[in-house]
């Protein structure tokens, strides 16, 4: 039997109720791709031990760094490199965006805070 296909835009718009909320859309060896709405503001946080990376499917979002920001729209991507403080935030209501990382990563890495989603659903 081939791998399932999945229509990503169609999958987020259907099953992601909330914005932050994380779903994994794939495991690709120990990492995983994860699909999310973005909202007004996220925590700040860094991962101590983990790349992350973002790829935008729709909208615009924004990456805040300490030392600047990095805007991003539709078919942008950007890998902000482990132990680097950000906190992303949509530019447009409800982007949606792809994230690689590996499957321990917590999406708040180092902020543990209400947007902390340690459970995953799948698509």
């Amino acid at each position: 039997m081939p791998p399932r296909k999945i229509a990503l835009l169609e999958a987020a718009d259907r099953r992601i109720e909330k914005v932050f909320d994380p779903h994994i859309a794939g495991d690709v060896n120990d990492s995983q791709v994860k699909i999310a709405k973005f909202g007004a503001v996220f925590d700040w946080h860094s991962h101590d031990e983990e790349d992350e990376a973002f790829l935008v499917l729709r909208g615009r979002i924004a990456i805040d760094f300490r030392d600047g920001v990095v805007e991003l729209g539709e078919g942008e991507f950007i890998v902000v490199p482990k132990t680097v403080e950000h906190r992303p935030r949509a530019l447009t209501e409800e982007p949606v965006v792809l994230m690689f990382e590996p499957a321990t990563t917590l999406n708040t890495g180092n902020a543990e805070s209400d947007l902390t989603v340690s459970d995953l659903k799948r698509l």
